[in-house]
């Protein structure tokens, strides 16, 4: 009897684990579909109380990087947030009227690691800021811990828009 029981309960258990994947939420869905593009898409995370995603913003870094990549789609999604209103931090970063970012905010707002949104496309987050680079809905580089470099950032861009024939 047990045994059939447990027969019965993994169908069940897979059935329960497939619906609660992290990739079926909306705001999921609706960033898969994005990064699905052939466009390169960056993907990054980060909240209004974390010291190195405001390190970025500084001065217009975030804003200057966008308008010299207008062929780049990025996606912008508070996370870990604690309920914080994003919006001053991004208007006083420049951020918010260019057309080819999108921002977003996870409805899961805890800071609290046994709580806040761990993963996100399939892909753990452990830190903030993290920054990941899409293209054809294939992950090319990611980086999961801390601020990112301009230059360096613009290199992995370039090669993530390059055609590789071989």
């Amino acid at each position: 009897m047990v045994n059939r029981m447990r027969r019965l309960m993994l169908p069940l258990v897979l059935l329960a684990a497939t619906l609660l994947r992290a990739g079926d939420g909306p705001l999921e869905k609706e960033v898969t579909a994005i990064v699905a593009g052939p466009q390169v898409t960056v993907v990054h995370f980060w909240a209004p109380w974390c010291s190195n995603c405001r390190a970025e913003m500084e001065p217009a870094g975030w804003a200057r990087f966008i308008a010299a990549n207008p062929g780049v789609k990025f996606v912008f999604l508070n996370i870990w947030h604690k309920g914080q209103n994003p919006q001053p931090m991004l208007a006083a970063a420049g951020l918010g009227a260019q057309p080819n970012l999108l921002l977003l905010t996870h409805p899961n707002s805890s800071k609290v690691e046994a709580d806040r949104l761990g993963s996100f496309l399939g892909l753990p987050i452990t830190w903030i800021p993290t920054t990941w680079i899409y293209r054809d809905g294939k992950l090319r580089t990611a980086f999961n811990y801390g601020e990112i470099r301009w230059p360096v950032l613009q290199q992995l861009l370039d090669d993530a828009s390059d055609k590789w024939d071989r």
